[in-house]
């Protein structure tokens, strides 16, 4: 399992069981490129720039990732 010391929980996604939903974290001890944290639910783990994560916030909100959501 993905080791989430010294990580800061921002939002748990799903939530709605036990199942190991995906979370988003802030690591303050990460270098700049890697502080933003998601984890899914195998245990696995990606990390981004706080510029990376935006980007990623500005897509999803102009609509350009709710085809993933219909699947």
């Amino acid at each position: 399992m993905t080791d989430l010391t010294g990580l800061q929980e921002v939002a748990t996604f799903c939530g709605k069981c036990d199942c190991g939903c995906p979370q988003l974290f802030l690591d303050p001890q990460a270098p700049v490129e890697r502080r933003i944290v998601i984890t899914d639910d195998f245990g696995q783990r990606v990390q981004m720039s706080a510029d990376q994560f935006a980007s990623l916030v500005e897509e999803a909100k102009a609509g350009k990732l709710d085809a993933l959501a219909v699947a």
